[in-house]
């Protein structure tokens, strides 16, 4: 899903609205060392919509039941596999030499130890790459608007599925392009006069009464001013003095530019290192042995936070911890570049990590557009018939995805009374605020949305032995993810239906600005009380697999 940065993501004019902001602490959120686990509360005793992580665990230990091992596999952006807050709970292929050259386990990957790289070739790795709609524009332009316009009728004619997706993507690429360099700008703008806010600020601290004295000589520090004024209204920058908010602001700015800068080459029709890079025959949808061992990449921030927030261990002064930290192991597959990412890579991660033994994947990511969905679905399907639970991110666009779809989704259509596959969860993104609980950009849906887990300032592992707080549909989806991991290690005989049904039955409700109509279960998950429902209606006796197996292994040695 794309990086929800900390810097402004809405703008109307010059006009700054900060997307996250430490509420309720007047702690520096890198010293809050209650913020940075507030994902792990109990509501029933804080009052704080977290996920009851410590308290299943012991509900579960409390019934003698014993963890085994779950595999979580992360298709994301890369893993830095070598952080210190996961090296201890990375996947080892067990069939696999190190490093020797050789298919040693004979699944088609060459030294896959931690897992594969479906973005990488012999001649390096993909890092930027277009969007969909760009993909989709270049390929149906020439079809449907080339140079003969009776040949483009018969082709719109023929072709009705290909011409409507033509015609979405070409309208959110001409849209998204303008958006996207107009954002640029504005930002590249705010960062070269940060040196005139300071100017200005001389030495008074960024409150609104400061600002409001402050008198502009010319058009650059009006506007440096009207800057200031949005800014001192946010907690993040309120009585900070001007070295200290020079420093965030650059650290904000620089977040904001390496995300639009970007844009440029992801909406050009002409650019495109995937063939250099990967020499695969991207149409050809059949072909599944391509890639590299790389499980980092070029840019492995999102896919190492997701991985921390799924089975990231305390180390140092750190006090993070993933959901799924004493149970887990995380399979990196690298699957989503600076941009969008490939059905058939899609497909291809979903397969690999099923047949390499993960229980469950995340998928934080998305797109309004699939020419491909038919491939990505097959391997829903796959994963269902093995038993295989697939977390998915709703999307950041703040939108009814009934009515903007985000793919790959489970429903194959929006009026469809139930999905096609029984093994896929959907994931909304909320809040430690009770009275703002659904996250400003989370999507939404009453039947689309399964559940909502905690999805703002979530700190989490990222490259260079680091730690962030980054928030999104993103950061949720591993919270579920790591959630369901924990069910499955200490009751394996789950499947994949009976743990949604668990965690959509017991999620903490809330019907404060309409929560209770954002997802399936109106509330956020309840690790505990899922795990309570679990053990009780499926695996004390009651239409249990684990039940059902033992009965016909004793049935068997009769025999």
């Amino acid at each position: 899903m794309k990086k929800i940065f900390l810097a402004a993501v809405f703008l109307t004019g010059f006009n700054v609205a900060f997307a996250q902001e430490a509420q309720g602490t007047n702690l520096d959120p890198k010293e809050n060392k209650d913020l940075m686990t507030w994902y792990h509360k109990d509501y029933a005793s804080t009052k704080v919509y977290g996920i009851n992580t410590e308290n299943a665990y012991k509900y579960l230990e409390s019934k003698g039941l014993k963890p085994k091992t779950v595999v979580v596999g992360v298709l994301d952006s890369g893993v830095q596999v070598d952080h210190p807050g996961l090296v201890k709970n990375l996947w080892t292929n067990p069939n696999e030499v190190p490093n020797n050259g050789k298919d040693d386990d004979g699944n088609g990957y060459i030294d896959d130890v931690h897992g594969w790289n479906f973005i990488g070739g012999k001649n390096g790795d993909v890092d930027i790459d277009n969007m969909e709609v760009t993909r989709v524009v270049k390929k149906y332009k020439p079809i449907f608007e080339g140079d003969d316009s009776a040949k483009n009728k018969a082709n719109q004619a023929k072709m009705p599925e290909e011409f409507a997706m033509y015609m979405k993507s070409k309208e959110l690429h001409t849209k998204k392009s303008v958006e996207a360099s107009q954002n640029f700008q504005t930002y590249s703008m705010i960062n070269e006069l940060i040196p005139t806010m300071i100017k200005l600020l001389g030495n008074k601290t960024v409150t609104s009464e400061n600002v409001a004295t402050l008198k502009p000589a010319d058009q650059n520090e009006a506007i440096a001013i009207q800057i200031l004024t949005q800014t001192a209204q946010s907690p993040e920058f309120k009585g900070k003095s001007p070295a200290e908010f020079e420093k965030v602001m650059k650290e904000q700015m620089k977040e904001a530019l390496d995300y639009f800068g970007p844009r440029e080459k992801q909406y050009n029709l002409d650019y495109d290192t995937r063939a250099e890079i990967v020499g695969d025959n991207y149409d050809d949808y059949s072909e599944r042995i391509y890639g590299n061992n790389h499980y980092e990449g070029p840019d492995a921030e999102h896919g190492t936070h997701v991985a921390g927030i799924i089975a990231g261990l305390p180390q140092g002064k750190e006090v993070q911890y993933g959901v799924a930290s004493k149970v887990a192991k995380i399979m990196s597959v690298r699957t989503v570049p600076n941009g969008d990412e490939r059905d058939k890579d899609v497909a291809n991660a979903i397969r690999y990590a099923v047949d390499n033994g993960a229980k469950v994947l995340n998928m934080s990511f998305g797109k309004p557009v699939s020419p491909g969905k038919n491939v990505v679905w097959d391997a829903f399907k796959y994963a269902e018939d093995k038993g295989v639970l697939l977390v998915k991110a709703a999307g950041n666009e703040n939108e009814d995805v009934a009515e903007h779809l985000a793919y790959p989704t489970n429903f194959k259509n929006v009026t469809d009374e139930k999905p096609f596959v029984s093994n896929v969860i959907v994931v909304g993104a909320s809040t430690n605020r009770n009275n703002e609980l659904r996250a400003s950009f989370s999507n939404y849906n009453k039947k689309m949305v399964n559940v909502f887990a905690p999805g703002e300032e979530i700190y989490s592992t990222v490259p260079k032995n680091e730690y962030k707080y980054l928030q999104g549909t993103s950061m949720a989806s591993p919270v579920v993810a790591g959630a369901a991991a924990v069910l499955l290690a200490y009751m394996p005989g789950l499947t994949p239906a009976q743990v949604i049904e668990s965690l959509v039955k017991t999620s903490n409700p809330s019907t404060e600005n309409g929560f209770k109509d954002n997802s399936q279960a109106g509330g956020v998950i309840d690790l505990k009380k899922a795990a309570e429902y679990a053990y009780t209606n499926f695996y004390n006796g009651k239409s249990s697999n684990v039940k059902k197996a033992e009965k016909a292994a004793k049935k068997a040695v009769k025999k």
